[in-house]
């Protein structure tokens, strides 16, 4: 039950519809545009994989993103994180966390269990 009129996305319509808008020499060099794009990701892609295939082969590190002296990520804090002291003793740590009531905790009362 066809109707004759080819089905095509609203993306692809609005596409055909600005380039019909345009002089030829336009259209042609989108349309170029558009392929190197496409070929270049290829390429991009083809080279990260053979870069991780020599990687895996030679031993060395898949990602290797940060590099020695390189700290970032989700994990560094920076000048954020806490100071290390490495001569001084600890001193005995107070409880803390979710459920370290501190100061609001209930007060327990000394006596002899009579009230």
């Amino acid at each position: 039950m066809s109707t004759g009129v080819p089905l095509a996305s609203g993306k692809g319509e609005i596409f055909e519809i600005v380039l019909q808008f345009m002089p030829d020499w336009v259209q042609i060099s989108v349309l170029v545009l558009i392929v190197l794009l496409v070929v270049g990701s290829w390429v991009f892609k083809l080279k990260r994989k053979i870069d991780r295939r020599r990687a895996a082969r030679g031993g060395q590190a898949v990602h290797t993103a940060a590099q020695h002296g390189q700290r970032r990520g989700a994990d560094y804090l920076g000048p954020y994180a806490p100071q290390q002291a490495a001569a001084a003793p600890q001193p005995a740590q107070q409880p803390s966390g979710a459920d370290f009531l501190g100061a609001y905790a209930p007060q327990q009362r000394q006596g002899n269990g009579s009230a």
